[in-house]
């Protein structure tokens, strides 16, 4: 092969090159932007809903918040006090239904598009919301509950009503924010990989010349080489061109 023959088998190779990653670019531009708006849109409404989960679970409340809920026939005090108070999560969690439910019918779109195994944050979500949903419900019956025939009954209760108390959001601990936070570090890890360009050929090739660029600047402007100790010592001097 010739030295002409060799160059324009290298330019040909350059050339193929280009055409690809151009194309991988335009495929991503295009093909590829439904994926990105899905992941833009996901992010958002999971931040939406872990901000509604917060709003859910705050133990202030209003009395506006109940004045729809009124006594049954025959309802104990303590009763009706206890019912009105555990609706509180779900005249809430009412407020965000719209919220709630474009986020579970968009665990459809995710899964088609994105992957089912990404999917997960949205049934953890899902979870985490109706684990505050029934404990609203067990504390509805169990605050007003008065009769106990030993005292390790009554012991029991109280862990339960504790227990339960977390989840709902009066109790002094909370299982439910890390949860939620790590659903989000989750579909964070996804969906920035989707609108990062993550998998194609034009992101890791940009991540490539991102990290040499990186190597690039963080270089040491030395003279000094490490020994096996990992200790620096200066280079031999450079022999100066003989005239």
């Amino acid at each position: 092969m010739t030295l002409g023959e060799g160059l324009g088998l290298f330019a040909t190779l350059i050339t193929i090159c280009v055409a690809v990653y151009g194309l991988d670019s335009w495929r991503r531009e295009h093909s590829g932007r439904r994926q990105i708006e899905l992941a833009e849109d996901t992010l958002a409404l999971f931040y939406e809903a872990a901000d509604a989960l917060r709003h859910i679970r705050h133990p202030a409340s209003f009395g506006y918040e109940t004045k729809d809920i009124t006594r049954h026939d025959g309802e104990r005090d303590a009763e009706f006090s206890a019912r009105k108070n555990a609706s509180i999560v779900f005249v809430r969690t009412a407020q965000y239904s719209e919220l709630f439910n474009k986020l579970h019918s968009m665990r459809y779109r995710f899964m088609a598009q994105i992957g089912k195994d990404q999917a997960k944050p949205f049934e953890d979500i899902r979870r985490i919301v109706l684990d505050v949903e029934n404990a609203a419900s067990s504390l509805a019956r169990l605050w007003p509950r008065e009769d106990f025939r030993t005292e390790g009954n009554f012991a029991s209760h109280c862990e339960s009503v504790e227990q339960l108390e977390n989840i709902f959001g009066w109790g002094p601990k909370d299982p439910i924010t890390p949860r939620v936070e790590k659903v989000i570090e989750a579909i964070e890890v996804t969906c920035r990989a989707v609108i990062a360009g993550s998998g194609t050929l034009y992101g890791a090739l940009n991540m490539q010349l991102g990290k040499r660029r990186g190597v690039e600047k963080s270089w040491p402007e030395t003279d000094q080489v490490a020994d096996k100790t990992g200790q620096h010592r200066p280079t031999k001097e450079k022999s100066s061109p003989v005239n």
